[in-house]
């Protein structure tokens, strides 16, 4: 799977149902190439927002339940 595959599913969070948007980017080990977290669209201030920073959830691999077709069912906490 490639990273534009995993950018086009929506992620959900599994303990509230919501949907936390379409993953951003991803985080990796460069020692050995392994995905350690996919970072989602997080809250934003206006400040951010001027300056042209974007904020993410980083949500690690071991959160993560279920990549389908459509969707990467994940297990977070709270999530702002």
């Amino acid at each position: 799977m490639t990273l534009s595959e995993l950018r086009q599913k929506d992620v959900i969070n599994t303990r509230d149902g919501r949907s936390l948007g379409r993953v951003m980017d991803i985080e990796f080990c460069v020692c050995d190439g392994r995905v350690t977290a996919l970072v989602v669209p997080g809250g934003f201030s206006m400040l951010d927002m001027l300056r042209g920073e974007r904020a993410g959830i980083v949500i690690p691999w071991e959160n993560i339940c279920k990549i389908g077709d459509d969707v990467i069912l994940v297990d977070v906490g709270d999530v702002c």
